[in-house]
């Protein structure tokens, strides 16, 4: 039987420590965080390789490093309140989890919105609540929010969604426009009401449905 946690382990001393995730906080939660339990089971033997996993038609967990890199430009801190744009089985939500006060994850499939809630109750992730709706609104309902995370890559940032951001709250995703190979981890951060935008590294992660290019925000 695979030793999970001795490849999890594994995962953050090779892929994450090597390449400029130094957050302790966030280090510990990848460390600690099941990635097996969020895929289907024939998947659970390569649940930690540096790549994006296939887990629904056209849906995918991001690779751990890239999913770490967003986070650790977010600067989540225990007091926030954190939405997860995309969740699907809610990986990314349990780990937001161990970083967050609270956190929403968003998600589009039922289906998945609800295996999602059904594995962080497993794994007891009590500051965790997925609900389903469309992706490019956001969920204001429980907003604004300290951190916003897309779990997918995007061609904007709908403006709905900006205006879900709390005043100093901080915003990530990996924009990638049609055509283009390599997208870029982007962090937003609002203050006095006004956001700025800087490019955390490259990434390409495959794109979340539902998010048009037509309505693109211009910087």
């Amino acid at each position: 039987m695979m030793d999970y946690a001795a490849v999890r382990h594994n995962m953050v001393e090779s892929q994450l420590r090597t390449n400029k995730v130094t957050n302790w906080r966030l280090i510990d939660a990848m460390d600690d965080v099941p990635r097996e339990r969020f895929v289907p089971k024939q998947f659970s033997s390569v649940a930690y390789v540096d790549e994006d996993l296939l887990v629904a038609p056209g849906r995918y967990l991001m690779e751990p490093l890239v999913l770490a890199r967003l986070l650790q430009a977010a600067t989540v801190t225990e007091e926030d309140v954190a939405l997860d744009i995309g969740c699907a089985t809610g990986y990314s939500s349990a780990v937001l989890g161990r970083l967050a006060g609270t956190v929403v994850g968003l998600e589009a499939d039922s289906t998945l919105a609800d295996a999602a809630s059904q594995t962080l109750s497993d794994i007891g992730a009590d500051n965790v609540i997925v609900v389903s709706g469309n992706l490019a609104e956001g969920y204001s309902r429980q907003g604004p929010y300290d951190v916003i995370l897309f779990s997918g890559g995007i061609p904007h940032v709908p403006p709905v969604v900006m205006d879900q951001l709390a005043e100093g709250g901080r915003m990530v995703a990996v924009l990638r426009g049609p055509g283009e190979a390599i997208g870029r981890a982007t962090l937003w951060v609002k203050l006095r009401g006004e956001l700025s935008h800087r490019v955390v590294c490259d990434a390409s992660v495959p794109s979340l449905p539902g998010i048009r290019t037509e309505t693109a925000f211009q910087f």
